[in-house]
C-alpha cells in the first residue's frame, strides 16, 4: 500500500518525505489525490506538515511555494523557525490550538537563505523580502462553473473567519433554519443576495449560503445594528443571530468578518525605516519629475537637513504600489496628455529613476490600472515584455496586486507582513457607501474610511460590480485571510496613514499634478508626499517633496 501510494505521487511530480510514510494508515488514496490537486502548482516535496494540512482539506492557499521550499530546505540546519512558521500560519491559522501544537512539534528551526548574513547580535545585515502569497495565472478556460466555485470558495473562507466568533461557532445552514419554529433562536452566515429598504424604513436583506436563501429583517429601531446594516453591500459575507419568524429571521445582531481585537503591534530591534509611494505616472505631461528626483536624492542622502539625512540612511524598504507609468490608450485622447507616447520608453524611463536609488534599499513593486496589463483583478506582475528594464534591476521584487510580502525577518524576528493592493475598487466604495460618501467632500479624502471598510469586510472588493475580476476556482485572491501588519494601497493620490485594530493602513501619494480627468471624477491629489515608518518604534511621518 505504502509503495503504491509513493509511486502514485512520483508520477504526479511529488516526493513524499520519510516522516509522511508512517502517517499513511487509513488514508484513502483516491480522496487524497483529489485534495492534492488544489496545490498542483505547489511544492515538490510533501512533508508531514503539508500532509496533515492537505489531508484535513480545510485551508490551502496560493502561497509562494518556491520560498516555502527554500525555508524548509534549511529546516534541520537552522537558526530559527520564524519564516517557516509564517508560511505554516498562512496555511493553517484557522485550525484549533491543539492541531497547531501538534504541527509545531515537528519544527526544529529554519536557516535564512544563504545570501543573508548575520551580525554578532543575530540581526541580518541585509534587508530581506519574502513573497508569501501572490496570484498565479491559470490559463484554464473560465466557465459559469468557475464563477460558482469562486464564490463558493469566498463564502467558505469568510465563513471560517466569522466562525472564530463565539456567537457564530454553532451556525445552522439556511435550509435547516427554514424548518425552525417561530421565536426560536438561530444563527447563520451567508452572502448578501439582495438588499432593500421596506416602506416602514427597515432593512431587508436576503442571505444565501450553499444550501439556500432566507430573508433577514433589521429593524430601524435597532440602532446598534441598523447603522451597520445601512453600509452592507451586495455579495459580502455576514453573520446574523436572531429569532425565527415565518420563513424570515429577525436580526438581533450582525457580525462582520473584521479584524480581531488584540492583534500584536510588531516592532523590530533595529532603527530602520520603510517608505511607501506609488503613482509615478511616468510619461504624463503632468508628471512631476523634479519632485521625484528630489525624493530619490533624499533617499541617497544628498538633500535635506541633518536629521532628514540621518533618516534617509536608515530606509531599507521602498514600496511602489502601482501606476509606475501613465500608460498608452488608457482613456480616449490620452496621446495628447503624454510626453512619452511609447509604452516601452515609459517603462525604460521609470527604470532609470528606480536605478538611481541606492542598491541596499529593497524595492517592492506591484502594478496599477495605468500599467501595461489587464485591469481585471487580481492584477498579474508587470509584463516582462514591456517592463523588462525594471525586471532587470537587482534590488527590485515585482509582485501582483494584491499580494502578501514579509520584510525584515531574521533569526530573532519573524518580520512584518505587508498586504499590497493598488486600490482600483476604492472609487466604487467611496461613491456608493453612504457613511463614506457623505463624510468627506471628495474621493481623495475618503481613502482612510475606505481602507477601514474593506478590512472590516475582509475583502478588497466584496461587491461583484465594484471592480473587474478574474474568477478562480480554489480561492478568492481578494479575500484578506491573514491579518497583515501593514495594509498598503494607492490609486486615490492622497497620502494617508492611520491605524485600525493595530493594522497600520497606508495610502501613498502620487507624482502627478491634477489632471482634467481627476477633476471630473472628484479626485483632489496631494502630490509628492511619502509616508515613512520607523519599524522599531512604528512612528510615522509624511515627507514632502513638492516644489
Amino acid at each position: 500500500m505504502n509503495q503504491k501510494f509513493v509511486n502514485n505521487f512520483l508520477e504526479k511530480g511529488f516526493l513524499l518525505s520519510p516522516d509522511v510514510i508512517d502517517s499513511l494508515k487509513n488514508i484513502k488514496l483516491i480522496e487524497f489525490s483529489e485534495k492534492i490537486k488544489k496545490i498542483s502548482e505547489g511544492p515538490i516535496i510533501i512533508n508531514k506538515d503539508l500532509f496533515l494540512l492537505i489531508n484535513a482539506g480545510e485551508h490551502l492557499v496560493n502561497i509562494n511555494w518556491n520560498e516555502f521550499e527554500k525555508s524548509r530546505t534549511f529546516l534541520e540546519k537552522g537558526r530559527d523557525n520564524n519564516m517557516y512558521n509564517v508560511f505554516l500560519d498562512l496555511m493553517n491559522y484557522n485550525i484549533s490550538e491543539e492541531k497547531r501544537a501538534m504541527l509545531n512539534q515537528v519544527l526544529e528551526g529554519v536557516k535564512k537563505p544563504e545570501d543573508i548574513h548575520f551580525d554578532d547580535n543575530g540581526r541580518d545585515s541585509f534587508s530581506s523580502v519574502v513573497v508569501l502569497k501572490m496570484y498565479k495565472e491559470n490559463e484554464k478556460k473560465k466557465t459559469v462553473d468557475t464563477f460558482v466555485q469562486h464564490y463558493r470558495s469566498r463564502y467558505n473562507s469568510l465563513k471560517r473567519i466569522l466562525q472564530n466568533r463565539n456567537e457564530l461557532q454553532n451556525v445552522t445552514s439556511i435550509n435547516r433554519i427554514l424548518g425552525k419554529s417561530d421565536r426560536e433562536q438561530v444563527s447563520l452566515i451567508g452572502l448578501i443576495f439582495e438588499k432593500q429598504i421596506t416602506k416602514k424604513g427597515n432593512i431587508l436583506i436576503t442571505l444565501e449560503d450553499l444550501s439556500g436563501k432566507i430573508r433577514v429583517l433589521i429593524n430601524k429601531n435597532r440602532g446598534d445594528i441598523y447603522e451597520i446594516a445601512k453600509d452592507l453591500v451586495l455579495d459580502e459575507c455576514v453573520g446574523v443571530s436572531g429569532v425565527m419568524g415565518d420563513r424570515i429571521v429577525f436580526a438581533n445582531n450582525l457580525f462582520l468578518p473584521d479584524i480581531p481585537h488584540g492583534k500584536q503591534i510588531k516592532k523590530c530591534d533595529e532603527d530602520i525605516y520603510a517608505a511607501f509611494t506609488s503613482d509615478f505616472h511616468v510619461g504624463s505631461v503632468d508628471f512631476l519629475e523634479n519632485d521625484l528626483l528630489k525624493f530619490i536624492k533624499w533617499l541617497n542622502g544628498e538633500v535635506g537637513s541633518s536629521e532628514q539625512k540621518d533618516i534617509s540612511k536608515k530606509v531599507k524598504y521602498l514600496f511602489v504600489v502601482g501606476d509606475l507609468v501613465d500608460g498608452v490608450g488608457i482613456y480616449p485622447g490620452q496621446e495628447d496628455d503624454l510626453t512619452i507616447k511609447d509604452i516601452y520608453e515609459q517603462y525604460q524611463k521609470c527604470a532609470e529613476y528606480l536605478s538611481m536609488i541606492r542598491k541596499d534599499i529593497k524595492i517592492i513593486v506591484c502594478a496599477g490600472n495605468h500599467d501595461a496589463l489587464r485591469i481585471a483583478e487580481p492584477q498579474p506582475v508587470l509584463s516582462k515584455k514591456y517592463a523588462e528594464s525594471i525586471w532587470n534591476l537587482p534590488n527590485v521584487t515585482i509582485v501582483t496586486s494584491p499580494s502578501l510580502v514579509n520584510i525584515h525577518s531574521s533569526n530573532s524576528f519573524e518580520g512584518f507582513d505587508v498586504l499590497l493592493y493598488h486600490g482600483f475598487s476604492f472609487d466604487y466604495y467611496g461613491d456608493n457607501v453612504d457613511s463614506i460618501r457623505i463624510s468627506k467632500p471628495n474621493i481623495s479624502e475618503r481613502a482612510g474610511l475606505i481602507i477601514k471598510y474593506l478590512l472590516q469586510k475582509r475583502h478588497l472588493a466584496p461587491t461583484h460590480t465594484s471592480t473587474l475580476f478574474v474568477p478562480t476556482e480554489h480561492e478568492d485572491p481578494l479575500v484578506i485571510e491573514k491579518v497583515p501588519d501593514f495594509f498598503v494601497c494607492a490609486h486615490i493620490h492622497k497620502a494617508i496613514v492611520n491605524q485600525y485594530q493595530n493594522v497600520t493602513n497606508i495610502c501613498s501619494s502620487c507624482w502627478q499634478k491634477r489632471t482634467e480627468f481627476q477633476s471630473r471624477v472628484g479626485h483632489v491629489p496631494e502630490v509628492s508626499r511619502v509616508p515613512i515608518i520607523n519599524l522599531k518604534t512604528r512612528e510615522t511621518r509624511i515627507m514632502k517633496f513638492s516644489d
